[in-house]
């Protein structure tokens, strides 16, 4: 099985980084990082602050804020939430990943990520892990 190992250049379009449209409890962002920053706010008039944030400034202001008290365990269903409107959303980022074909999508990193990707080969990759549950949704309902 071919792996993408990192989501740069070709494959920058798997990055929350990417620049798209998405929406996460009736919001709109201009992209999945501010998404999914916004959402570790319980109040959703908190999180418009995010709304037309680039992905860095949001990744930044997200270290900030106090965190909902029940995020660990709702975070990797936000981060599923998010990315399935990513790709549903947007008809040609579904294709691009759908494009992808069976490839391992791994979110590989140099900033010590080994919850939502990898980092010197260790990491629990759940960014790519969810990527590749989208893909075999997407495919599956074409």
């Amino acid at each position: 099985m071919t792996a993408i190992k990192e989501f740069r250049d070709d494959y920058y379009f798997l990055s929350n980084f990417h620049i798209c449209i998405v929406q996460y409890e009736n919001i709109f962002y201009h992209n999945a990082e501010a998404a999914f920053q916004s959402a570790k706010l319980l109040n959703k008039k908190d999180r418009y602050q995010f709304t037309f944030l680039a992905p860095c400034e949001a990744k930044a202001l997200g270290r900030q804020v106090l965190l909902r008290k029940d995020w660990e365990k709702i975070k990797y269903k936000v981060m599923y939430d998010i990315v399935k409107d990513k790709f549903t959303r947007n008809i040609k980022l579904k294709y691009k990943l759908i494009d992808t074909n069976n490839a391992q999508l791994i979110e590989g990193n140099t900033w010590g990520d080994t919850y939502w990707g990898v980092y010197k080969g260790k990491g629990l990759n759940m960014l790519g892990n969810i990527l590749m549950g989208v893909r075999a949704e997407l495919i599956t309902s074409e």
